[in-house]
Protein backbone atom coordinates (compact mmCIF):
# COMPACT_ATOMS: atom_id res chain seq x y z
CA UNK A 1 0.00 0.00 0.00
CA UNK A 2 3.01 2.43 -0.13
CA UNK A 3 3.00 5.11 -2.49
CA UNK A 4 6.84 4.54 -4.35
CA UNK A 5 7.30 7.78 -4.92
CA UNK A 6 6.03 11.66 -3.82
CA UNK A 7 5.74 14.90 -6.86
CA UNK A 8 5.11 17.59 -5.30
CA UNK A 9 1.47 18.78 -5.47
CA UNK A 10 0.35 22.35 -6.42
CA UNK A 11 -0.88 23.83 -3.42
CA UNK A 12 -2.50 26.77 -5.34
CA UNK A 13 -4.23 25.25 -8.16
CA UNK A 14 -5.51 22.09 -5.74
CA UNK A 15 -7.11 24.75 -3.70
CA UNK A 16 -8.12 26.94 -6.78
CA UNK A 17 -9.77 24.67 -8.62
CA UNK A 18 -11.70 22.82 -5.34
CA UNK A 19 -12.01 25.25 -2.27
CA UNK A 20 -12.37 21.53 -0.32
CA UNK A 21 -8.20 21.37 -0.28
CA UNK A 22 -8.16 17.52 -2.05
CA UNK A 23 -4.88 16.60 -1.24
CA UNK A 24 -5.55 16.26 2.34
CA UNK A 25 -6.93 13.33 3.72
CA UNK A 26 -5.63 9.49 4.60
CA UNK A 27 -3.21 9.37 7.22
CA UNK A 28 -1.70 12.73 8.47
CA UNK A 29 0.03 13.07 12.23
CA UNK A 30 -0.63 15.00 14.74
CA UNK A 31 3.42 15.50 15.32
CA UNK A 32 4.59 15.31 18.82
CA UNK A 33 6.99 17.97 19.59
CA UNK A 34 9.78 16.82 20.96
CA UNK A 35 11.95 18.11 24.06
CA UNK A 36 14.87 17.61 26.23
CA UNK A 37 15.15 15.96 29.71
CA UNK A 38 15.23 19.79 30.38
CA UNK A 39 12.07 21.09 28.21
CA UNK A 40 14.22 22.66 25.37
CA UNK A 41 12.58 22.22 21.79
CA UNK A 42 14.87 19.80 20.05
CA UNK A 43 14.53 20.97 16.59
CA UNK A 44 17.15 18.13 15.30
CA UNK A 45 14.67 15.48 16.20
CA UNK A 46 11.42 17.15 15.24
CA UNK A 47 13.14 16.88 11.47
CA UNK A 48 14.40 13.41 11.88
CA UNK A 49 10.79 12.55 12.55
CA UNK A 50 9.62 14.43 9.99
CA UNK A 51 12.14 12.07 7.54
CA UNK A 52 10.91 8.96 9.43
CA UNK A 53 6.75 10.45 8.14
CA UNK A 54 8.03 10.60 4.79
CA UNK A 55 9.88 7.28 4.27
CA UNK A 56 6.82 5.61 6.08
CA UNK A 57 4.25 6.96 3.66
CA UNK A 58 2.22 9.18 6.43
CA UNK A 59 0.31 11.86 4.34
CA UNK A 60 0.04 14.99 5.88
CA UNK A 61 1.20 16.66 9.20
CA UNK A 62 -0.03 19.12 11.96
CA UNK A 63 2.50 20.86 13.52
CA UNK A 64 2.13 22.16 17.04
CA UNK A 65 -1.72 20.96 17.60
CA UNK A 66 -2.82 20.06 21.11
CA UNK A 67 -0.59 16.51 20.42
CA UNK A 68 2.23 19.11 19.75
CA UNK A 69 1.94 20.96 23.14
CA UNK A 70 0.38 23.54 21.82
CA UNK A 71 -0.61 25.30 25.34
CA UNK A 72 3.33 25.40 25.96
CA UNK A 73 5.03 25.98 22.86
CA UNK A 74 5.85 29.67 22.78
CA UNK A 75 5.37 31.56 19.33
CA UNK A 76 8.54 31.64 18.66
CA UNK A 77 9.25 28.17 18.87
CA UNK A 78 6.14 27.73 16.96
CA UNK A 79 7.70 30.17 14.34
CA UNK A 80 10.64 28.06 14.09
CA UNK A 81 8.81 24.62 13.88
CA UNK A 82 6.62 25.74 11.25
CA UNK A 83 9.64 26.98 9.17
CA UNK A 84 11.62 23.64 9.92
CA UNK A 85 8.29 21.60 8.47
CA UNK A 86 7.45 23.68 5.46
CA UNK A 87 11.57 23.18 4.23
CA UNK A 88 12.19 20.21 5.38
CA UNK A 89 9.07 18.23 3.70
CA UNK A 90 9.33 20.73 0.66
CA UNK A 91 5.82 20.11 -0.80
CA UNK A 92 5.63 16.85 -0.33
CA UNK A 93 2.47 15.90 2.06
CA UNK A 94 0.84 18.71 3.35
CA UNK A 95 2.03 20.96 6.38
CA UNK A 96 -1.12 21.69 8.74
CA UNK A 97 -0.50 24.40 11.28
CA UNK A 98 -2.87 24.49 14.69
CA UNK A 99 -3.16 28.00 15.54
CA UNK A 100 -6.24 27.51 17.46
CA UNK A 101 -6.84 29.63 20.74
CA UNK A 102 -10.18 30.16 23.10
CA UNK A 103 -9.18 33.82 22.36
CA UNK A 104 -10.10 34.57 18.77
CA UNK A 105 -7.74 37.64 18.64
CA UNK A 106 -4.94 34.87 19.48
CA UNK A 107 -6.40 32.71 17.01
CA UNK A 108 -6.43 35.06 14.34
CA UNK A 109 -2.54 36.28 14.98
CA UNK A 110 -1.79 32.61 15.40
CA UNK A 111 -2.88 32.22 11.79
CA UNK A 112 -1.53 35.06 10.08
CA UNK A 113 2.19 33.87 11.19
CA UNK A 114 1.21 30.55 10.44
CA UNK A 115 0.15 31.87 6.59
CA UNK A 116 3.20 34.10 6.93
CA UNK A 117 4.99 30.80 7.55
CA UNK A 118 3.92 28.74 4.27
CA UNK A 119 1.72 26.19 5.51
CA UNK A 120 -0.79 24.89 3.38
CA UNK A 121 -3.65 25.15 5.69
CA UNK A 122 -4.76 25.51 9.33
CA UNK A 123 -6.21 23.67 11.82
CA UNK A 124 -8.62 25.34 14.71
CA UNK A 125 -9.78 24.37 17.63
CA UNK A 126 -12.96 25.15 19.25
CA UNK A 127 -12.80 27.42 21.82
CA UNK A 128 -11.97 25.62 25.09
CA UNK A 129 -13.34 26.46 28.65
CA UNK A 130 -15.22 29.28 27.65
CA UNK A 131 -18.32 27.49 25.93
CA UNK A 132 -19.02 29.79 23.30
CA UNK A 133 -22.86 29.22 21.95
CA UNK A 134 -22.70 28.30 18.42
CA UNK A 135 -23.41 31.83 16.82
CA UNK A 136 -20.09 32.35 19.08
CA UNK A 137 -18.48 30.03 17.59
CA UNK A 138 -19.50 30.80 13.88
CA UNK A 139 -18.10 34.09 14.11
CA UNK A 140 -14.97 32.83 15.67
CA UNK A 141 -14.27 30.70 12.73
CA UNK A 142 -15.46 33.75 10.14
CA UNK A 143 -12.99 36.05 12.04
CA UNK A 144 -10.11 33.56 11.94
CA UNK A 145 -11.34 32.78 7.97
CA UNK A 146 -11.56 35.94 6.99
CA UNK A 147 -7.70 36.58 8.13
CA UNK A 148 -6.34 33.54 6.39
CA UNK A 149 -4.85 33.23 3.08
CA UNK A 150 -4.95 28.99 3.20
CA UNK A 151 -7.56 27.18 3.74
CA UNK A 152 -8.82 26.72 7.35
CA UNK A 153 -10.34 23.01 8.72
CA UNK A 154 -12.43 22.96 11.78
CA UNK A 155 -11.34 20.95 14.60
CA UNK A 156 -14.10 20.00 16.98
CA UNK A 157 -13.54 17.95 20.38
CA UNK A 158 -15.37 18.37 22.61
CA UNK A 159 -14.35 15.91 25.35
CA UNK A 160 -11.55 18.14 25.72
CA UNK A 161 -12.69 21.77 25.19
CA UNK A 162 -16.76 21.16 26.46
CA UNK A 163 -17.77 22.82 23.53
CA UNK A 164 -19.41 20.97 20.48
CA UNK A 165 -19.22 22.42 17.19
CA UNK A 166 -22.78 21.37 15.42
CA UNK A 167 -23.16 19.72 12.39
CA UNK A 168 -25.73 22.72 11.28
CA UNK A 169 -23.09 25.27 12.41
CA UNK A 170 -20.62 23.76 10.51
CA UNK A 171 -23.21 23.85 7.06
CA UNK A 172 -23.26 27.06 7.95
CA UNK A 173 -19.07 27.40 8.33
CA UNK A 174 -18.74 25.89 4.91
CA UNK A 175 -20.36 28.65 3.19
CA UNK A 176 -17.05 30.57 3.98
CA UNK A 177 -14.81 30.42 0.69
CA UNK A 178 -11.98 29.43 3.51
CA UNK A 179 -12.92 27.01 4.91
CA UNK A 180 -12.55 23.48 3.80
CA UNK A 181 -12.98 20.42 5.99
CA UNK A 182 -13.56 19.43 10.00
CA UNK A 183 -11.56 17.09 12.17
CA UNK A 184 -14.36 15.49 13.35
CA UNK A 185 -13.09 13.84 17.15
CA UNK A 186 -16.20 13.11 19.03
CA UNK A 187 -16.41 9.44 17.87
CA UNK A 188 -19.70 9.97 16.71
CA UNK A 189 -19.95 7.86 13.16
CA UNK A 190 -23.35 9.20 12.41
CA UNK A 191 -22.14 12.28 11.62
CA UNK A 192 -20.28 11.20 9.03
CA UNK A 193 -22.60 11.22 6.54
CA UNK A 194 -24.37 14.79 7.41
CA UNK A 195 -20.70 15.94 6.72
CA UNK A 196 -20.43 14.70 4.04
CA UNK A 197 -23.69 16.13 2.89
CA UNK A 198 -22.66 19.81 3.29
CA UNK A 199 -20.83 20.84 0.02
CA UNK A 200 -19.07 18.63 -2.65
CA UNK A 201 -15.17 18.61 -1.75
CA UNK A 202 -15.96 19.27 1.88
CA UNK A 203 -12.92 17.86 3.48
CA UNK A 204 -14.06 15.28 6.83
CA UNK A 205 -11.39 13.96 8.93
CA UNK A 206 -11.90 11.45 11.31
CA UNK A 207 -9.76 13.04 15.16
CA UNK A 208 -10.19 9.36 16.28
CA UNK A 209 -8.02 6.85 15.84
CA UNK A 210 -9.96 3.66 17.47
CA UNK A 211 -13.29 4.78 15.03
CA UNK A 212 -11.11 6.06 11.95
CA UNK A 213 -11.00 2.94 9.82
CA UNK A 214 -15.23 2.73 10.15
CA UNK A 215 -15.38 6.91 9.34
CA UNK A 216 -13.25 6.40 6.46
CA UNK A 217 -15.10 3.23 5.26
CA UNK A 218 -18.29 5.67 5.55
CA UNK A 219 -16.84 8.24 3.04
CA UNK A 220 -14.25 10.22 5.23
CA UNK A 221 -11.72 11.29 4.01
CA UNK A 222 -8.75 10.23 6.73
CA UNK A 223 -7.98 10.98 10.09
CA UNK A 224 -5.38 13.56 11.81
CA UNK A 225 -4.13 10.77 13.93
CA UNK A 226 -2.23 10.32 17.35
CA UNK A 227 -1.34 6.35 16.61
CA UNK A 228 0.42 7.42 13.23
CA UNK A 229 3.39 9.02 15.76
CA UNK A 230 4.11 5.56 16.93
CA UNK A 231 3.32 3.24 13.75
CA UNK A 232 3.24 5.99 10.75
CA UNK A 233 3.64 2.71 7.94
CA UNK A 234 0.83 0.73 9.48
CA UNK A 235 -1.94 3.64 9.85
CA UNK A 236 -0.85 4.54 6.36
CA UNK A 237 -1.46 1.19 5.14
CA UNK A 238 -4.57 0.82 7.25
CA UNK A 239 -6.03 3.69 5.79
CA UNK A 240 -5.36 3.36 2.36
CA UNK A 241 -6.99 -0.07 2.44
CA UNK A 242 -10.09 1.24 3.73
CA UNK A 243 -10.27 4.19 1.58
CA UNK A 244 -9.68 1.60 -1.35
CA UNK A 245 -13.06 -0.58 -0.50
CA UNK A 246 -10.11 -3.55 0.71
CA UNK A 247 -12.19 -4.06 3.94
CA UNK A 248 -10.72 -7.32 5.16
CA UNK A 249 -7.44 -5.94 4.66
CA UNK A 250 -8.08 -2.38 6.84
CA UNK A 251 -9.89 -4.75 9.16
CA UNK A 252 -6.62 -6.65 9.93
CA UNK A 253 -4.43 -4.07 9.81
CA UNK A 254 -6.78 -1.86 12.48
CA UNK A 255 -6.51 -5.11 14.48
CA UNK A 256 -2.98 -4.45 14.85
CA UNK A 257 -3.30 -1.01 15.59
CA UNK A 258 -5.96 -1.37 18.52
CA UNK A 259 -3.59 -1.94 21.33
CA UNK A 260 -2.08 1.80 20.68
CA UNK A 261 -5.10 3.46 19.77
CA UNK A 262 -6.46 2.31 23.06
CA UNK A 263 -2.87 2.40 25.29
CA UNK A 264 -1.99 5.92 23.51
CA UNK A 265 -4.89 7.54 26.35
CA UNK A 266 -3.88 5.60 28.97
CA UNK A 267 -2.74 9.12 30.33
CA UNK A 268 -3.52 12.44 29.14
CA UNK A 269 -1.91 12.87 25.13
CA UNK A 270 0.79 12.96 24.24
CA UNK A 271 2.81 11.43 27.71
CA UNK A 272 2.52 7.88 25.45
CA UNK A 273 3.36 8.60 22.31
CA UNK A 274 6.33 10.51 23.71
CA UNK A 275 7.26 7.72 26.07
CA UNK A 276 7.32 5.41 23.06
CA UNK A 277 8.89 7.56 20.64
CA UNK A 278 11.54 7.83 23.18
CA UNK A 279 12.01 4.15 23.65
CA UNK A 280 12.30 3.65 19.90
CA UNK A 281 15.30 5.94 19.84
CA UNK A 282 13.58 9.05 17.72
CA UNK A 283 13.16 11.62 20.34
CA UNK A 284 14.77 12.47 24.00
CA UNK A 285 11.76 11.96 26.44
CA UNK A 286 10.97 15.95 27.66
CA UNK A 287 7.81 17.18 28.68
CA UNK A 288 6.63 20.27 29.87
CA UNK A 289 4.59 20.98 32.82
CA UNK A 290 1.62 20.57 33.77
CA UNK A 291 2.36 16.86 31.31
CA UNK A 292 4.46 14.86 33.51
CA UNK A 293 6.30 11.10 32.44
CA UNK A 294 4.95 7.61 31.86
CA UNK A 295 3.61 6.56 35.21
CA UNK A 296 5.69 3.05 35.54
CA UNK A 297 2.80 0.92 35.77
CA UNK A 298 1.97 2.25 32.03
CA UNK A 299 5.39 1.34 30.17
CA UNK A 300 4.85 -2.80 30.23
CA UNK A 301 0.92 -1.42 28.76
CA UNK A 302 2.13 0.58 26.17
CA UNK A 303 5.61 -1.65 24.91
CA UNK A 304 2.71 -4.40 24.48
CA UNK A 305 0.77 -2.49 22.49
CA UNK A 306 4.00 -0.85 20.23
CA UNK A 307 5.16 -4.74 19.88
CA UNK A 308 1.47 -5.59 18.26
CA UNK A 309 1.94 -3.58 16.14
CA UNK A 310 5.28 -4.09 14.97
CA UNK A 311 6.85 -1.33 16.69
CA UNK A 312 9.01 -1.61 19.57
Amino acid sequence: MRRESRGQYDRASSFASNPGLTMLGGSIVAIVTPMTEGGEVDFAAFERLLDWHLDAGTDGVVVVGTTGESPTVTEAETARLLRAAVERIGGRIPVIAGTGSNSTAIAVARTRAACAAGVDAVLVVTPYYNKPTQEGLYRHYVAVADASSVPVILYNVPSRTACDLLPETVARLAAHPRIAGIKEATADLTRVKPLLAIRPGFVVLSGDDATAREFIQLGGHGVISVTANVAPRLMHEMCAAAAAGEAALARELDGRLAGLHRELFVEANPIPAKWALARLGLIPPGLRLPLTPLSDRHHATVLAAMQAAGVH
